[in-house]
């Protein structure tokens, strides 16, 4: 998955842009739009709906979960999981992957936490706003979509 840039061509146009080598500023900026996207939707929903009957303030915490699952995805590089580039540490390779098992882990709970909060909390009652529990599913997306863009659109070729 992390060489699916390189295969794109311009069409038509003769305008010859050399996409491999845009493509860790093509996958930052596309990470950036999804992970902004994300609080853009549930600031939105927590502006519209401010009572805590419509909207409880606790559901925020699936947010900063993905947040932090996000951080916790990106902040360990692939040759450290390979091994490539982290030989010495504290925990060293298995460290770095316990670390990245549990930014997924956190981040998969987010997503799957927001799914239970829109259904549990909005669907089934049959409330007359959805949008809050539509506003944290999207959310929860947004972010963990754009963690995996982060993660593996970029390469590690241009650092060396």
């Amino acid at each position: 998955m992390s060489g699916f840039l390189d295969g794109i061509r311009c069409g038509d146009c003769d305008c010859n842009v050399d996409w491999g080598e845009k493509r860790n500023t093509i996958a930052s900026i596309a990470a950036g739009v999804l992970f902004f996207t994300g609080w853009w939707i549930i600031i939105d929903a927590a502006v519209k709906y401010p009572d805590q009957n419509q909207f409880h303030h606790a559901y925020h915490t699936c947010g900063v979960i993905a947040t932090v699952a996000f951080l916790m995805i990106n902040a360990v590089s692939n040759g450290q999981v390979r091994g490539d580039s982290y030989s010495e540490g504290c925990i060293g390779q298995t460290g770095a992957r316990v670390w990245l098992f549990l930014g997924f882990m956190l981040a998969f709970g987010s997503l799957i936490a927001s799914m239970w909060i829109l259904f549990g909390g909005f669907v089934v009652p049959e409330k007359p706003a959805v949008y809050p529990g539509i506003a944290i599913f999207f959310q929860n997306a947004f972010i963990f979509f754009g963690g995996l863009v982060f993660k593996f659109g970029r390469t590690e070729d241009l650092w060396q």
